[in-house]
Formats: structure tokens, sequence, C-alpha cells
């Protein structure tokens, strides 16, 4: 058995201690090679995550017409010049964080039988480095995406290194209850066991799985 297969299979085990209902775990393959990845997709793992759109296209469109099962999920910053690229190849994008991106994901995807899956990107830390809208701006972000016919799922935060996750999970929660949404988009291999105790349904799971990035 492959090592990859090996790691998901440990990390899965972890997950059925905490909850009947396991969330999926996307496979964030950044920098690394097809042949790392292909025993996960031969073994039937379906979701995996990229953040820059050229490496996706590179690695994964010829990935996608032969292995139907997979899903593909955005997770870096998306510049709105890169969506037109982007759309026929994702299937969830996870950092949707201004107006201006909204619209231009609304425009392009006219163009195609099937809408993306979105999550909004929110901003819990007030980090300046990092994307994100403030929560204060989420109830009317909100509402102009589902005016413009945007698929919006849920919600996702990347808490700040330094402090206690449990924090923004719980945070992340409740605004994705307030606006009724029903998925979760958060923790990562450092807290997924954190985020996966406050209801995350997707976890972004990468070192975990695949090992360091050289």
């Amino acid at each position: 058995m492959h090592q990859t297969i090996k790691n998901l299979n440990l990390i899965n085990k972890e997950l059925e201690l905490i909850s009947s209902k396991l969330p999926s775990i996307i496979a964030v393959s950044k920098t690394f090679p097809i042949s790392n990845i292909l025993p996960l997709i031969e073994n039937g793992h379906s979701h995996f995550g990229e953040n820059k759109v050229q490496e996706a296209l590179e690695k994964w469109k010829n990935i996608k017409e032969n292995f139907n099962h997979v899903k593909l999920h955005m997770l870096g910053k998306l510049q709105s010049n890169k969506v037109k690229f982007a759309l026929p190849l994702f299937d969830f994008i996870h950092s949707l964080d201004n107006e201006k991106l909204a619209k231009k994901i609304s425009d392009e995807q006219k163009n195609y039988e099937k809408k993306p899956k979105i999550f909004i990107q929110i901003n819990l830390g007030n980090e300046s480095q990092k994307s994100g809208i403030k929560k204060g701006d989420l109830k009317d972000f909100h509402l102009y995406c589902k005016e413009i016919d945007l698929d919006i799922i849920g919600l996702m935060c990347i808490p700040p290194v330094e402090e206690d996750p449990n924090f923004f999970f719980k945070e992340l929660n409740q605004l994705n209850k307030n606006l009724d949404l029903k998925e979760l988009s958060m923790g990562m291999s450092a807290d997924y066991i954190k985020a996966a105790k406050n209801f995350s349904t997707f976890l972004r799971i990468g070192s975990k799985i695949f090992g360091n990035r050289s």
C-alpha cells in the first residue's frame, strides 16, 4: 500500500473517533507531482486541492478527463483574470473575497452547464497579509453573491498561526449557521482535529498526507 493511502487511512481513523459523520478530506496536492497523487486517485479518493491555476491546468486536465470521480478545489487566491481558465477545471472555489471576483465568476459561469460550488473566505483574525472579507461585511457580501446567482455553499477561514484555532473555528461555525449555509471549509494539517470537532465539513490536508514540501 502506498504511503499516501496509509496516511489518509490514519487520518480517517482519527476522525472516526470524533464523529459518526466524517468530513470530506481535501488532499492538498500543490507542488506535488501526479506520480504522488495517482495512488490516492486510483484508490478512490475524490477531493484534491491546488493553490495555483496554471499548476492545476498542467497537472489535472487529463486526470479529470480520465477519472470522473475526482473533484478539484481551488484553495489559493484566485485572480479575476484567471477565472476563465479556472472554471472549466475546478469544481469548488474556497477563496472568494471581493465583489470584482464574484462578478467575474458570475459572468463566466454562464458559459458552462455547471456552476462552481463556492466558499466565502473570511479574514477572522483581521490579518493584513491574508485574504478574506471582514466579518462585518459578510451579510451584505453574501446577499450580493446570491443576487448574481453564485452557488455559495459555506464559509472558509485560515486562523492566525500563533493563536488557538478553536476560537476562530467556533466563530466561523456560528457565522455559517447565521447564513443557513451547510458546508464549512476549515482545518489543515496542524489543526484538523480541532476543526472537525467544530463541525468542519471540508478539511484541507496536505503535509499529513503527502509529507513535507521541499
